[in-house]
């Protein structure tokens, strides 16, 4: 059995900068959105911190957290 990889802390002093986290965005119903890949949209649903349900005009897609491609308008 291998255990799972852990964590790695930043020493402060480490000549390194510690990684930044970005914070996680949080949409509501009826924002203005644009995705990398499917251009302009709006959402019309929201599942708290999972996922978030945009209409991109042509399409319906389900957009999962931490929405690395997604950015509020």
């Amino acid at each position: 059995m291998t255990k799972p990889a852990a964590v790695k802390r930043h020493l402060p002093t480490s000549p390194f900068k510690a990684r930044v986290t970005p914070t996680p965005q949080h949409f509501a119903v009826g924002d203005h959105v644009t995705h990398d890949m499917y251009g302009l949209g709006r959402v019309i649903g929201v599942e708290d911190g999972i996922a978030a349900l945009v209409d991109f005009g042509s399409t319906q897609e389900r957009i999962l957290s931490p929405y690395a491609k997604m950015t509020k308008l």
